[in-house]
């Protein structure tokens, strides 16, 4: 199967399915939080959004950039139900400023809405601390890769995209680390992802420009495990996708899922040197 193929083909998640946890033999982790468009109907029939406005903020085809990481975890609900990149207080977006100025409800929610809904929140970091105690058993020190995609035609299809200065094609964010600690292990990830030979040229990496990596999920694996876990924000620019429209460019996804999966053992070398 080639890569338009396999793009076209991506299979939706089982109704209800909160996300899919893959566990495999490696200190490297990666994680696709803001991959899912799925709401539950009781949400759903109060969302004041279309499908396409809801689509345009999240990280559709994500899952698909790391599904060549044996341990994975890719999220199915939308982040407009439940922002699990966010604090608990703040992980469903009642006001527009919380939501880039989108007024996400019909109305105000009823608390059965807003409890089920904070009740993935509560279980889905209860998993992760597991799952990411289970690696740490393994190989006593990891790095999680918390992929994530934005957006930089805000103005409109037509319009000028962001300008290259204030929009990497790769952002790495780095703000809820000991730098100083995790620097021999977040340098080498850096140097690798510049390294790679992307189609067209290689690719424009800079640290926290942006964005610096302060969503919550980074700052619980820094946290939970400050010693042994070194969490990367890792922001692609939507060059993989027509970010209006949601056409994939079945290409550059598949360079991006073999310029991330080439990581791999540079990341595992880097975490063996430092023991």
């Amino acid at each position: 199967m080639n890569i338009a193929q396999e793009v076209s083909d991506l299979t939706l998640p089982a109704a209800g399915e909160w996300w899919t946890q893959h566990r495999g033999q490696s200190p490297v982790v990666a994680t696709a939080i803001h991959n899912g468009h799925a709401m539950r109907d009781a949400a759903k029939r109060l969302c004041g959004l279309t499908d396409e406005q809801r689509l345009r903020e999240e990280d559709p085809f994500t899952e698909f950039i790391i599904r060549d990481v044996p341990n994975r975890i890719v999220v199915h609900r939308s982040r407009f139900e439940v922002d699990l990149n966010r604090p608990r207080d703040g992980a469903i977006y009642l006001r527009p400023e919380q939501a880039w100025g989108l007024n996400v409800w019909t109305g105000e929610l009823p608390s059965e809405i807003t409890e089920t809904s904070l009740a993935m929140h509560d279980e889905y970091y209860a998993m992760l601390k597991s799952y990411l105690s289970g690696i740490e058993r393994c190989h006593r020190r990891f790095v999680v890769l918390d992929v994530h995609s934005y957006n930089h035609r805000r103005a409109g299809r037509q319009a000028k995209p962001t300008l290259a200065a204030e929009a990497p094609d790769v952002n790495i964010g780095t703000f809820s680390m000991d730098r100083k600690k995790w620097a021999p292990v977040v340098d080498r990830f850096v140097e690798a992802v510049r390294s790679f030979d992307f189609p067209g040229g290689r690719l424009d990496v800079r640290e926290n420009i942006a964005f610096q990596g302060r969503g919550y999920q980074a700052r619980f694996i820094h946290e939970q495990f400050p010693q042994t876990g070194c969490a990367i924000a890792v922001e692609f620019k939507k060059i993989f996708m027509e970010e209006w429209t949601g056409e994939p460019f079945a290409e550059t996804l598949g360079a991006l899922r073999q310029l991330l999966a080439s990581t791999l053992p540079v990341l595992a070398e880097a975490l063996e040197a430092e023991r």
